[in-house]
């Protein structure tokens, strides 16, 4: 890999030859490095992306699966997918060659996750983004063999979750002051929408005759910057049919909302003003402080007590009866208990 030094910057650069991906022979050239070692290395990686071999380093393995994932991933995934490897995995492999990456490498990368403290979640989120690559490694480019399956996962999988009954968010609603926070705190429990959901609505979305609310987007923050951009799934484009008087207020708030246009946002602030009130107020309450997505998992919890299938739970939420039954199926005991009574009741003693 030869590398050469301009003399009139003071720099090196790098001049080869390769073999594109129509068999076209075309020429390279990089400018602009202090030293020759780095000239020699961008050669480097830039072959090994374009050829994708097993030896390639775990940053050139990066590099590839990011621009392929970028076609494919919406962009508030991609960003969290890019926050993930920059900080948690590139720093501890990038320089590594992928085929040299061992299963008892990836317990002691694991071993450092899990005493940086971070939650049982996050853990697993990070193993599912490692393996996820090196599966695509395995399929694109011949790795033999993906080693997170021999190591095994980490971050532990519990069924707990965290929701309140209605009777303690009642308790917590006529704690809250501001309207605009009331509203917002009133349309998540009442619906089961996602805060990005929520956060994204316009006012176009909003139908008052019918008490009805369109779903077709969400909101999230990159770089300070507020961005709208499609729902999470195909599923989450939908309509909820909301209470009349969660309605009525959401109209009242709206209508102090001076020049407020069919498009412009209902909800005009981050969920900061959200989460401080929730942690304010749930103490002032003295029950529990929850996340404000668990809201989302308390409207289902009083939906499942109220006697409804997990088809039209799926439906109002923007989610799988798969996905329902999986998270929410411990919430439903008395159902089983209910069919046993039932049948029961069909069985004509001898």
């Amino acid at each position: 890999m030869p590398s050469y030094y301009d003399e009139s910057t003071k720099t090196w650069y790098c001049k080869f030859y390769y073999t594109d991906y129509t068999g076209a022979k075309k020429q390279k050239k990089k400018r602009g490095f202090k030293l020759q070692r780095e000239a020699r290395e961008w050669e480097r990686a830039f072959l090994e992306r374009l050829q994708g071999t097993p030896d390639m380093t775990f940053q050139a393995l990066y590099d590839l699966y990011i621009e392929d994932m970028s076609h494919r991933l919406k962009r508030s995934t991609l960003d969290s997918t890019n926050y993930v490897f920059k900080g948690r995995i590139l720093p501890y492999f990038g320089d590594k060659p992928i085929n040299a990456i061992t299963a008892a490498d990836i317990r002691a990368w694991q071993n450092v996750q899990i005493d940086s403290g971070a939650s049982d979640g996050y853990l697993r989120n990070i193993h599912k983004k490692m393996s996820a690559i090196l599966n695509y490694a395995v399929t694109y480019y011949n790795l033999p063999s993906n080693p997170c399956h021999k190591a095994g996962t980490m971050g532990k999988t519990t069924r707990s979750m965290s929701f309140w009954t209605l009777e303690q968010y009642n308790r917590f609603i006529e704690c809250v002051e501001d309207i605009r926070v009331h509203a917002a705190f009133q349309t998540l429990f009442y619906s089961g929408m996602r805060c990005g959901e929520l956060l994204a609505l316009t006012l176009s979305d909003l139908d008052f005759k019918s008490s009805t609310i369109s779903i077709n987007k969400t909101l999230y923050h990159r770089n300070r910057e507020k961005i709208s951009t499609s729902p999470k799934t195909d599923n989450s484009i939908r309509t909820i049919s909301m209470p009349d008087a969660v309605m009525q207020e959401v109209q009242a708030y709206t209508s102090r909302l001076y020049g407020i246009q069919p498009q412009d946002r209902v909800f005009g602030f981050t969920d900061m003003p959200l989460r401080k009130n929730m942690a304010r107020y749930s103490e002032k309450a003295s029950i529990p402080r929850i996340r404000i997505h668990d809201l989302r998992h308390s409207h289902v919890s009083l939906l499942i007590n109220m006697g409804f299938t997990p088809q039209l739970i799926a439906e109002r939420i923007g989610d799988t009866v798969q996905m329902v039954n999986s998270v929410y199926g411990h919430l439903y005991p008395s159902k089983h208990e209910e069919v046993a009574d039932r049948l029961n009741q069909l069985i004509v003693p001898k």
